[in-house]
């Protein structure tokens, strides 16, 4: 039986990333970037597809973890009757690879340990050749992969792994090393451990130590935060939706998706996040990355893009793998990525105008990108399309996006007004409330008093929350308070939020899920704004007691097995976390903030 999802910490070095279960064995791991072939893949089959294990060779000692204070290094603390030693797992920064480093540590006594090593490359289906070279070094080449391991307990072969048995004494501490790097390079010079151990925790820190006061929930957004950071690929600015591929929404169903990849989507709430938090160069290097994904032809524009702004993310299916927990297909890349959802041009645009207000305004270039995308959005606005949630049925009219559509007209005209730039602004204002029209007309049932998924539709959709949350309506407005009634008494499971019924066959996919934590965040949102505060901070405290014992929330939550499922850690729900803290604290001011442009 595998870890449970939330078993599991995050460790990374905004290049790449891996998942350390309390246990103390890395089941997954992405080298050299999130989307690049995965050198450990237990986690979606079995320890013979990659894994790195470090743990006390009692089965039954047993194990605390936490984070050091504001940084991204993982402790876990393993007991036994004989003894207690802390294994610190971090990556370090600025080395020119990625490379892991675990440190044992002894407490008390003397614990005996064992380390195992299963390298695998091509997401857990390649053996790589293991030799050493003159210094001890471990180097294991498959292709164009190389991973060299370092260190100082005597290691043996033994069917096609790395395994090594040791004690650690009180007050020693042996270090691990395992870096990636090609296999046509010579090898890198070893890493002084103890000496990256302090540069990372003082990066670590120094950037934390940036970061604005949150509010009465500070800590938790602060946490969610460094999680949204190490989420961020530094070279392009890029922010992957989770580092993880095919971790399921339902146990042993088939909504596995591949979300290491950057959604358009997602760029409005981590841009918020971001400034929020006083983070202006990672909101900065985010919006570049998207100017920058979304330049060229509008009709090519895309729902998400590579780490680099890669387009083609052709989708495929790795048999070898039997999934978590029996959950299969594995999936590498998206082919929602090829689908046209119209909301996508109102969050790129509420994007915009949200780093214009942050004094991060276009230049004439970016201005020029984003003119030509509206003008684009002009001539398809009316048509049907695949939604947020990316449906892999019919298109349809849906809500949200064309309250989306309306978003982007809406924040062009207060940007061209706010620039004086020579704009179409009138075409755009009258735009604005064509859709407004349009949407209130055939988006809205009067019979439920409440908007609806699509178009002549019955069902609700969680996305019809985004409606006071953009300014589309006011939250006073009785369609809203009806919207949000709907919702509370359709979508509500144990308190938290489902998307949609997915019984409706609406998506073209077997029902159920679990439920969409970021959702639930959003309702949050609305109740502030409702005035109804005592209800949110009841909801808010609930949501943030899902995360696991380091501060982690995967996407969905399911409250039956009371089980985190969905790719992890989820960045739009860390994210949502940061923007309904600052609600919360700031008497919804950063809602209001974005719905009415000022």
């Amino acid at each position: 039986m595998p870890e449970r999802i939330e078993d599991y910490g995050l460790i990374g070095d905004c290049s790449t990333a891996a998942l350390v279960s309390r246990r103390g064995s890395i089941d997954w791991l992405c080298w050299p970037r999130f989307d690049g072939g995965a050198c450990f893949a237990a986690l979606l089959g079995s320890p013979d597809h990659g894994r790195w294990l470090i743990g006390p060779a009692d089965e039954q000692a047993r194990s605390t973890r936490r984070y050091r204070p504001d940084t991204l290094i993982l402790e876990t603390e393993f007991s036994t009757p004989d003894g207690v030693a802390r294994l610190t797992d971090f990556m370090p920064l600025n080395h020119g690879t990625s490379s892991i480093i675990r440190l044992v540590t002894g407490l008390s006594g003397r614990l005996a340990l064992r380390t195992e090593l299963v390298l695998r490359f091509d997401y857990g289906s390649l053996v790589p050749w293991v030799s050493r070279l003159e210094d001890g070094t471990l180097r294991a080449i498959s292709g164009p992969d190389m991973a060299l391991l370092r260190t100082t307990v005597a290691l043996r072969g033994e069917r096609l792994k790395t395994v090594g048995d040791f004690t650690v004494a009180a007050g020693q501490t042996i270090a691990f090393e395992l870096t990636y790097c090609e296999s046509h390079r010579s090898p890198p010079a070893a890493i002084d451990a103890l000496a990256a151990l302090g540069a990372t925790e003082t990066f670590w820190r120094e950037w934390t130590g940036r970061c604005a006061d949150l509010g009465e929930w500070n800590a938790a957004a602060r946490r969610s935060l460094i999680t949204l950071k190490a989420l961020t690929y530094r070279p392009t600015g890029g922010i992957v939706a989770a580092p993880t591929t095919s971790l399921p929404e339902r146990l042993g169903g088939v909504r596995n998706w591949d979300y290491r990849i950057c959604w358009v989507r997602d760029a409005t709430f981590a841009l918020y996040a971001l400034i929020l938090g006083g983070y202006l160069d990672e909101a900065r290097a985010w919006r570049h990355w998207l100017i920058r994904a979304l330049a060229g032809t509008p009709a090519q524009l895309q729902i998400m893009y590579g780490l680099g702004g890669e387009r083609r993310l052709t989708e495929f299916e790795l048999p070898w793998l039997p999934g978590y927990e029996r959950s299969a297909p594995v999936r590498v890349g998206n082919a929602a990525h090829a689908q046209f959802q119209l909301d996508v041009w109102g969050e790129m645009l509420d994007a915009t105008y949200a780093a214009t207000r942050a004094g991060l305004a276009p230049d004439a270039d970016d201005w020029r990108v984003i003119n030509t995308l509206m003008q684009h959005l002009e001539s398809v606005w009316t048509e049907p399309d695949e939604g947020i949630w990316e449906v892999r049925g019919p298109r349809r009219h849906f809500t949200h996006s064309k309250v989306m559509a309306w978003v982007a007209a809406d924040r062009m005209v207060k940007m061209s007004e706010a620039a004086g730039r020579e704009a179409p602004t009138g075409r755009w204002r009258a735009l604005r409330a064509a859709i407004h029209e349009d949407v209130c007309r055939r988006g809205f049932d009067p019979a439920r008093n409440a908007f609806v998924q699509s178009y002549g539709a019955h069902e609700l959709d969680a996305s019809l929350l985004m409606i006071p949350l953009v300014g589309f309506l006011p939250a006073e407005d009785p369609r809203v308070r009806g919207t949000v009634a709907a919702i509370e008494r359709e979508l509500l499971v144990d308190g938290f939020v489902q998307r949609y019924p997915t019984e409706s066959g609406v998506d073209g996919l077997p029902p159920g899920e679990g439920l969409f934590l970021a959702c639930s965040f959003w309702l949050v949102d609305n109740l502030v704004l409702l005035g109804r505060r005592d209800e949110a901070r009841r909801l808010y405290d609930r949501l943030l007691a899902l995360r696991n014992d380091v501060g982690l929330l995967a996407e969905q939550y399911d409250p039956r097995a009371r089980r985190q499922l969905g790719n992890f850690p989820q960045a739009l729900s860390h994210i949502a976390l940061v923007n309904s803290a600052c609600n919360l604290s700031q008497a919804g001011r950063p809602a209001r903030l974005r719905a009415d442009g000022g």
